[in-house]
């Protein structure tokens, strides 16, 4: 009964309040892809020269594996001091905590290139830019796109917790069940949208990645 009950009131909240959520939803949606978009657009390049330059790259993963250790929500204290209160803050956060699987996955994916192929690229006469740009990064794109795919899942939780310095989103409307006195089905209506935005973004990057796998690495 209880869980009928429960069901119910979450029904009746969809349905007097839904396009409320969608507009949080997508905040959400947006804060996460701004900052791992940022993330990438950092991170790649750093991936890329790091597995050119293979001396730096403990160091260089070290400090954003020494990012990644911080608690998501001692960042957004530590980062609001400095950027306020709201989005802002929270996309900064997502675009820290994207770093160590984008980095990671670059530097890997590009290590992970068959060295038979990229003699052959030398062979053919081409030079240290066009075997980069033509052999190594669609070869990595694959390994490119698991990082990014974790970050975004990662991002998503973490943008939820911005809601606790003034960013919205489902955070939001968890908050303001936690709030309420039987706020059990408000709780729910942030939560399985977050928890559905998760699994979609999952999905959809993982077919994507499946898609971009060369077929000579997946056949080893």
């Amino acid at each position: 009964m209880k869980d009928l009950n429960l069901i119910s009131q979450l029904t009746y909240y969809f349905t007097h309040n839904g396009l409320y959520v969608l507009q949080q939803f997508n905040r959400t949606f947006l804060m996460a892809i701004y900052g791992v978009l940022l993330g990438a657009i950092v991170g790649i390049p750093i991936g890329i020269w790091i597995s050119q330059h293979r001396k730096l790259s403990p160091a260089i993963i070290g400090i954003a594996n020494v990012i990644q250790t911080i608690p998501s929500l001692a960042m957004l204290s530590i980062l609001m001091l400095g950027l306020g209160l709201g989005e802002n803050t929270v996309i900064v956060t997502v675009f820290l905590y994207s770093l160590l699987p984008i980095i990671k996955n670059t530097y890997t994916g590009m290590l992970s290139v068959n060295p038979h192929v990229l003699d052959a690229g030398k062979g053919m006469g081409m030079t240290r830019w066009q075997v980069l740009t033509t052999i190594r990064i669609p070869l990595s794109l694959a390994v490119m796109i698991a990082g990014i795919r974790n970050a975004l899942v990662v991002g998503i939780g973490i943008t939820v917790i911005g809601s606790f310095i003034g960013a919205g989103g489902l955070g939001d409307i968890i908050i303001r069940g936690t709030n309420a006195t039987n706020g059990g089905a408000i709780i729910l209506a942030g939560a399985l949208p977050t928890a559905l935005m998760a699994i979609i973004t999952d999905i959809v990057l993982s077919l994507i990645e499946k898609r971009l796998t060369p077929k000579t690495s997946s056949a080893r």
